[in-house]
């Protein structure tokens, strides 16, 4: 595949690296300096575009894209109240997109541990559940991503649960989550059910981001010649 990457900071490196080792091209190169040659004339000949910008940027980027009639992958949060306008135009479009608040295999994991554990624990009342997310100071959104996707998740599995909130609010019936940003962590999730007696504990720890980078390609060759869209369970095939 010949790629565009649009957003070409410490992610976007990861998923070049990743992508030419798994033989493919870097055609095109988009980033906050030269945001005005993402258009169709330098998009001829681009199979796919992975985009990891900004929150402020992910919706005109990734519709741009989808105009031109070109799949997106897409790793950006902090955006996704605009998903399903998104989603109609790539319908409309007749082309693919992808968007994942990680791309990693084992947070997809997670994702999948995590509903399954919240199912069964609608069976104890005794259980109440919280949500740590670790990340570096960098990081611009919190929670995280992949926190509020977990606290969905526990949402549509738990019917005492109605979404999430802050860990400082202490809503009833939200799960609570609580942001960390420290150093240079790559990401840290954890998920707690705590009851008086014991606690059972999910945790995700990554040492780096090349898992979510090799993701966002594997993603990428999925989508590729497909129409539609699509979620990490359909690339896993859960």
């Amino acid at each position: 595949m010949n790629i565009a990457l649009i957003g070409y900071g410490r992610m976007g490196h990861e998923i070049e690296e990743a992508a030419r080792k798994r033989g493919h091209s870097i055609g095109l190169i988009i980033d906050i300096d030269n945001r005005a040659d993402l258009n169709k004339e330098n998009f001829a000949g681009i199979d796919v575009a992975i985009e990891f910008s900004t929150p402020e940027a992910a919706c005109e980027n990734i519709k741009s894209c989808l105009e031109m009639k070109i799949p997106v992958v897409s790793g950006t949060t902090g955006w996704l109240k605009d998903y399903g306008s998104i989603s109609e135009l790539c319908v409309k479009s007749g082309t693919a997109f992808i968007h994942s608040t990680n791309f990693s295999i084992g947070v997809n994991l997670l994702f999948r541990l995590n509903s399954v554990l919240a199912e069964q624990m609608a069976r104890y009342n005794e259980y109440t559940v919280s949500i740590e997310e670790i990340h570096h100071t960098r990081k611009l959104d919190a929670p995280s991503g992949t926190a509020i996707t977990l606290a969905e998740g526990i949402k549509k599995q738990h019917p005492v649960y109605n979404g999430w909130c802050f860990e400082n609010e202490k809503k009833i019936n939200m799960v609570p989550v609580k942001s960390v940003r420290e150093g240079n962590v790559p990401g840290t999730h954890i998920i707690s059910w705590d009851s008086e007696t014991d606690t059972i504990s999910l945790r995700h720890e990554a040492k780096n981001r090349k898992g979510m980078a090799l993701g966002a390609v594997v993603s990428a060759e999925f989508i590729y010649r497909r129409k539609g869209v699509f979620t990490m369970n359909d690339v896993l095939g859960f």
